[in-house]
């Protein structure tokens, strides 16, 4: 699993940076409905209940959905994976679409959690970059399609820190206590850690982990909180002065509060994948489908994209995406970045790891 990720970051985003990136200064988007676009409406649900991540959505999508197809969106939201899993785990049934990150995917996939889709409601997955095809999470896109992508370092406030910082450093700083929020995702956690110590995030050796542990165990007394989706909120309020954030949690923060800096660490971090998904208990697999292949509208993800900071794999959406989002090389990282970056593996502990950190 290992090479498969490596070759997936070297052959999949390595020439991110070369993506043609042209703006039209388009502000308002123009519906692009493929002809392919075939939905029998005598199908489709009343109802259509979606799980996903805080804030994470267009301004408008679910709105837009509603009114063109006639069905009420329930949209209910989680801050981690951890969550998103063991609410699925404790019998959770109703949801259609869910939104798990690349390991996720391959964990919900080995414990038959996930329905397989019917590319044939879905046409406008022609629209993802093929670089996002055949992820090894899922290597013949059968059960996920890429949502939306980005890297996970953290955020500084210039205000009150005027020193440059450029290293997972700054997290472990006693100057800053009761200051720094860490995400509330463990694997993240204890990676932005082992990448710290120079370590793979995706270490299984004993005494790496064991040192990973006791500087967690030290950072402690540090943390005003361990959150994902307060993470954005709290540096905009400056409650926090450092957080460890997702890429578009900062970049969102940062447009209502000029003094928030991202930064990818020197030594290296996180590069993941987020993807719609169908769950086995799904109640309205139809509506889901054709609730898939409408995120996948050129416009509607831009739409996303602008809303939420993160870059899209839709390939179709650049041109509606506002220049400084795709343009920021935070957002879409060159090379020279990339090569520092990780995909998170799949571990046959996993819970075993949470547990020791």
């Amino acid at each position: 699993m290992k090479v498969s990720r490596r070759d997936f970051l070297k052959e999949s985003l390595a020439v991110t940076a070369s993506w043609v990136l042209v703006s039209k200064g388009v502000n308002e988007f123009v519906p692009e409905v493929s002809a392919a676009e075939k939905v029998d409406k005598s199908k489709l649900s009343k109802e259509l209940n979606v799980y996903n991540w805080f804030d994470y959505i267009g301004e408008t999508t679910l709105a837009d959905f509603e009114k063109q197809f006639g069905v009420k969106v329930n949209y209910d939201t989680y801050d981690s994976n951890d969550a998103l899993l063991a609410k699925l785990q404790a019998g959770a049934t109703g949801y259609d679409v869910i939104v798990p990150s690349d390991y996720m995917v391959r964990i919900m996939i080995k414990e038959g959690m996930l329905a397989p889709l019917d590319m044939e409601n879905i046409p406008n997955f022609k629209n993802i970059d093929p670089r996002f095809h055949k992820p090894p999470y899922d290597p013949e896109n059968k059960y996920s399609v890429p949502y939306q992508w980005g890297t996970t370092g953290f955020a500084y406030n210039k205000k009150y820190i005027k020193e440059k910082l450029d290293s997972w450093s700054a997290l472990f700083d006693e100057r800053y206590k009761g200051k720094i929020t860490m995400l509330n995702e463990a694997r993240d956690v204890i990676g932005s850690v082992l990448k710290y110590l120079g370590y793979s995030v995706n270490s299984r050796k004993e005494e790496e982990l064991a040192k990973a542990k006791e500087l967690l165990i030290k950072q402690k007394p540090l943390i005003k909180a361990y959150t994902s989706d307060q993470a954005k909120p709290m540096l905009i309020s400056e409650e926090s002065w450092i957080s460890h954030i997702y890429s578009g949690d900062a970049f969102a923060a940062a447009s209502e509060n000029e003094a928030i800096q991202y930064v990818i660490p020197k030594e290296g971090s996180t590069i993941w994948t987020d993807n719609m998904c169908i769950p086995q208990s799904a109640p309205h697999k139809y509506t889901a489908e054709v609730f898939i292949n409408y995120i996948l509208r050129p416009e509607v993800g831009a739409g996303i994209s602008n809303h939420t900071f993160f870059a899209s794999p839709n390939a179709a959406a650049l041109k509606y995406i506002k220049k400084e989002i795709k343009e920021n090389p935070s957002v879409y990282p060159p090379p020279s970045i990339l090569a520092k970056l990780e995909f998170i593996e799949v571990f046959g502990y996993v819970v075993e790891i949470e547990a020791r950190c």
